[in-house]
């Protein structure tokens, strides 16, 4: 059962002095660490002490928002660790998942994590309604040649093979998917 420290900054101009002597401090026998923004998803140094850590390992950082770039994916993370079977410590905020208190912390975590997407999905759901009974409908506008004389003039073109295709539906302004479903026949009119 080993303690692996994992420390982040954001920049260059930052230094992992602080986060490396509190780990080290914490008896870690080895730390993994990376200098890039949290909102960053490839993290080199997190990956390899995913990689490295086994079972009845603890992953021990300085504090909490160096692991996870969001509450969300600080969740998921705590989630993998617990699939397989290793531990969290958190040395600021003295959370402890091998702990029953850190594991119920986690777990109010999670539960707030669970309320807010199911906040987010009902709003989402709730505003689509609303503009669907005025009359709104989501999606990409379907297409459409209204204008009679552009569409008269696109066929003949076309018929008469004088121009390429590409500059037929570019010269009158209209999508090429547009030109193929009225000029080509894919849809009767």
């Amino acid at each position: 059962m080993a303690l692996i420290g994992y420390a982040r900054v954001s920049t260059q101009d930052q230094h992992l002095h602080l986060q490396r002597d509190a780990l080290t401090s914490a008896g870690c026998s080895k730390i993994y660490t990376d200098t890039v923004s949290g909102s960053t998803t490839e993290r080199k140094g997190l990956e390899e002490a995913l990689g490295y850590l086994r079972t009845g390992d603890t992953l021990v950082v300085w504090r909490l928002d160096r692991l996870g770039r969001s509450l969300k994916h600080l969740i998921e993370t705590v989630a993998l660790l617990q699939e397989r079977g290793i531990g969290l410590k958190s040395l600021t905020e003295q959370i402890d998942t091998g702990t029953y208190g850190g594991k119920l912390i986690f777990h109010i975590f999670g539960a707030l994590a669970e309320f807010e997407r199911n906040l987010i999905r009902e709003r989402t759901n709730a505003g689509l309604m609303a503009a669907r009974a005025r009359g709104k409908h989501g999606g990409r506008p379907k297409s459409h040649l209204s204008d009679e004389t552009k569409l008269q003039l696109a066929k003949r073109l076309y018929a008469e093979k004088s121009m390429p295709v590409a500059d037929i539906y570019k010269s009158l302004k209209i999508a090429r998917l547009t030109f193929y479903k009225y000029v080509k026949g894919y849809i009767k009119k």
